[in-house]
């Protein structure tokens, strides 16, 4: 027990600085699906308590399934507020995906009720929006609440790759969610591309 409550402090590190600055209601911010070849990128925003009290909290890439999920439905219980928002494919393409991040990210801030009044964000600097914010690199490692944010856009996310699954059957996006795996490729070079693909991308046409 002892260990998790080191762990978990450590990663309320940036947290506490920010409280020390007056803020209270501070979210961190992440995305998934910057990589990928089909579907949208998602971002998260979440607002933690001050003390969360999610042992082994931890950037969505270090986790399991099994184990993202059941983080998922602690930090639904948990935090004070949740944001997410998802930028499609179409977008994606419009604007290119930098872009496409930036305004998933301000869509899921502005998502949030209450609103914050800080912001911890993984690595991106945003710009055009009105709320203080220091960006971390890695900061899904860093912090308790990017952590947060990661784990509950890779859910939903992943969620949403699998019922996409079952409309394009051929492309298995249940295993891979879109990204450049060989089986991937191979189903794009015998079927060519879906509607949910992103065409701007460099291996789908």
């Amino acid at each position: 027990m002892a260990e998790h409550k080191s762990s978990e402090n450590n990663l309320l590190h940036f947290e506490s600085r920010v409280r020390l600055l007056g803020h209270n209601l501070i979210a961190g911010v992440d995305e998934v699906g910057r990589g990928p070849l089909a579907g949208p990128v998602v971002a998260a925003a979440v607002i933690l308590p001050k003390q969360p009290d999610i042992p082994g909290i931890k950037d969505s890439k270090k986790l399991s399934a099994a184990q993202r999920r059941n983080f998922f439905y602690q930090i639904k219980d948990k935090a004070l507020s949740i944001g997410i928002a998802a930028v499609s494919e179409k977008i994606i393409d419009k604007i290119n995906i930098l872009q496409a991040t930036h305004l998933a990210m301000k869509q899921a801030v502005r998502h949030l009720t209450p609103a914050p009044d800080y912001l911890l964000i993984d690595a991106v600097k945003l710009t055009d929006i009105d709320i203080p914010y220091m960006a971390i690199t890695k900061g899904d490692n860093k912090s308790a609440s990017i952590a947060a944010a990661s784990i509950m856009a890779k859910v939903i996310r992943d969620d949403l790759m699998c019922m996409l699954a079952k409309r394009y059957p051929l492309y298995s996006f249940e295993r891979h969610k879109g990204y450049g795996t060989k089986a991937h490729l191979a189903a794009l070079r015998e079927h060519g591309a879906t509607a949910i693909h992103r065409l701007s991308f460099r291996g789908v046409c």
